[in-house]
């Protein structure tokens, strides 16, 4: 499928969609799959026009619909949008099963500030953490051939618990509450986390909050054992 340019030239789609097999790619990597081409810039400019490429933010692409040959990844589109950073919150939460719902944002955390992109293919957001809480329970995920940084579920959990500053949260019963209301996380899912991780994470966080919930979980499989 050849596409004709202002300048004059064509474009090769199905070249193209070989030189880049993902769906999501960045500025290099269209560059370097237009490198046979004269003006490969205004090449790029015809291709936005066209829709066969998307431009998510500045440097950062997704083939249009029609030429896609799968869906995009939020998640590593994710990491690929602001970093450093690994996808978390309710976004790993439902990755993970805990949380019913599919959230709309795709969620993430980094040790940068609090920013949230509002793109053509959605809304990304990322929150702060410390850089001490940030090194720990991350785990590589892939979909498709490609990778991305994501939260294991006990960090993902902690820093949904810690984002959630307003809760005020002090006892076992009322951090019950907030899991199973505020969250619809199910006790049997909250059993099979591991209290140990979490306990490492709230002491990276220096969190109350974070270890009450080691404690939940400690006491939720002793009763369900019982």
């Amino acid at each position: 499928m050849l596409y004709s340019c202002q300048d004059g030239g064509t474009i090769d789609i199905e070249e193209l969609r070989r030189s880049i097999p993902g769906e999501e790619f960045d500025y290099q990597a269209l560059l370097g799959a237009l490198r046979g081409y004269e003006r490969p810039r205004d090449k790029i400019t015809a291709l936005l026009r066209r829709g066969v490429i998307i431009r998510v933010k500045k440097g950062i692409y997704v083939f249009g619909q029609r030429y896609a040959r799968r869906p995009f990844s939020r998640d590593v589109l994710a990491n690929m949008i602001y970093g450093p950073s690994y996808v978390s919150l309710d976004c790993a939460l439902h990755y993970h099963g805990l949380i019913p719902e599919r959230v709309e944002a795709a969620t993430s955390v980094t040790i940068g500030r609090n920013r949230r992109f509002d793109t053509p293919v959605g809304l990304f957001i990322y929150r702060m953490v410390p850089l001490k809480a940030y090194q720990i329970g991350i785990d590589q995920a892939e979909i498709d051939g490609r990778t991305f940084l994501i939260a294991i579920p006990e960090k993902a959990l902690c820093d949904k618990i810690y984002d959630d500053r307003g809760t005020g949260i002090r006892t076992q019963g009322e951090m019950k509450e907030y899991l199973s209301a505020s969250l619809r996380i199910d006790p049997e899912s909250l059993e099979k986390l591991d209290a140990d991780i979490v306990d490492a994470v709230g002491e990276r966080y220096r969190s109350r909050k974070i270890r009450l919930l080691g404690s939940l979980i400690r006491h939720s499989r002793k009763v369900s054992h019982e």
